[in-house]
């Protein structure tokens, strides 16, 4: 059986008089694809926060492989082995985008699990090239399009060698053509792929996402969040006829 990689338990967070999220609690095993969805505002992303230590939880706990992670840096947590993307992506845009993913190469983990490399470079290049955007290796993270200024961030993310990553809508922004390329590399980062050199399997991840269609495709299960709290978790084929879920989108009455 797989063994638990991560557990929130009554996780809550409130700014002023906001519950952004209020008594989460969910485990997932190594090899889960997690779909966490709700309406804007919902806690999602403040969520995606609290795991990637950016934000405190003011109560409840979570544990990383039996670790509680809450209260540690950021760095830390990348450290043990989560890794994170965000929707609103801040690459090094004066540098080229070799350059952005060496620096989480050089990050202490990827060094202690990146002897398989003399270089950094090469390690740099192997990763953008799993990302697909290796051509475009020496421009400049300015002068790249959304869709591969995400396909950056995910090498940028996968670059530290996670155990774990959340992936905060991937799909934001993109074409139809660029969803199906990046749902495909994330698909193929969890199966292994190119990323499978040191390890038989890739990271679970967690994604936060507003394209349901290509979510339930990849999901094992989807947790709906609004206000902040859990409304229901299940397996994507039960999501469309939940009634909860429903009204949280469109509203009471909505059936």
């Amino acid at each position: 059986m797989p063994s638990h990689i991560l557990e929130l338990s009554s996780v809550t967070k409130s700014f002023g008089g906001l519950k952004a999220v209020y008594d989460i609690s969910f485990k997932m095993n190594s090899d889960d694809i997690i779909g966490l969805i709700g309406p804007n505002g919902a806690g999602k992303s403040t969520l995606i926060k609290l795991i990637s230590g950016i934000l405190e939880p003011d109560s409840g706990e979570i544990k990383f492989k039996n670790q509680k992670i809450n209260g540690l840096k950021t760095w830390d947590i990348v450290n043990l082995g989560i890794s994170f993307t965000f929707q609103n992506m801040r690459p090094f845009r004066r540098l080229p985008i070799i350059a952005n993913v060496m620096t989480s190469c050089m990050s202490p983990r990827a060094m202690k699990r990146g002897e398989w490399v003399k270089r950094i470079e090469a390690k740099a290049m192997d990763f953008l090239e799993f990302a697909g955007i290796s051509d475009m290796a020496l421009e400049k993270a300015s002068t790249l399009s959304q869709g591969d200024l995400k396909r950056l961030e995910v090498a940028r993310a996968i670059a530290t060698e996670p155990e774990l990553i959340l992936l905060d809508e991937p799909f934001g922004g993109l074409s139809p053509a660029e969803t199906e390329l990046m749902a495909k590399s994330i698909k193929r980062l969890h199966k292994g792929g190119r990323f499978g050199r040191l390890h038989s399997e890739g990271p679970a991840m967690i994604i936060v996402e507003h394209k349901l269609q290509q979510l339930m495709k990849m999901a094992d299960r989807i947790i709906v969040l609004n206000y902040g709290e859990t409304v229901t978790e299940c397996a994507p084929k039960e999501l469309v006829n939940n009634k909860e879920v429903i009204e949280c989108y469109l509203g009471k009455g909505a059936l």
